[in-house]
């Protein structure tokens, strides 16, 4: 299960040090794509393989299900670790998100973690604090 919060900074070759927290729990190779609110998501292998059965399962016939499948794959890379646990992002994936130098990692509790420009997580975490009592209040409409 992946949690916390990690903030590192991009090399000059856009090289980024996955936290060792989480490279204990990704194995050798993992996959990244982009994700929404122009963030990234990376999978555990065994993640992306569930995440990828239940994005199939949606019906070819709807145009959103065709859409948002075309997005994930398009966006989707395997990444491996160099010696120093660190891995490259690709150019599209780091303008996607808005990466520039700053990045934030952290845990959605289950097999995979989100990247984010440390600049756009500051001010998304900054607007969901002001909002969460009614976010939670929302939850219970999903039966939590």
């Amino acid at each position: 299960m992946f949690m916390g919060t990690f903030q590192h900074t991009l090399d000059t070759k856009n090289r980024l040090i996955v936290p060792a927290k989480f490279r204990n729990q990704l194995g050798e190779t993992f996959v990244v794509t982009k994700w929404m609110e122009n963030s990234l998501h990376a999978f555990t292998l065994e993640g992306w393989q569930d995440f990828s059965e239940k994005l199939n399962q949606l019906p070819n016939t709807n145009k959103d299900a065709r859409r948002f499948r075309r997005f994930i794959y398009a966006g989707a890379v395997e990444a491996e670790f160099d010696k120093q646990g660190r891995i490259s992002l690709p150019a599209d994936l780091k303008e996607y998100a808005g990466i520039l130098k700053d990045v934030t990692l952290f845990g959605n509790g289950d097999d995979s973690f989100e990247i984010w420009s440390a600049e756009k997580w500051t001010e998304y975490n900054s607007e969901t604090a002001d909002d969460f009592d009614d976010i939670a209040s929302g939850l219970m409409d999903l039966g939590f």
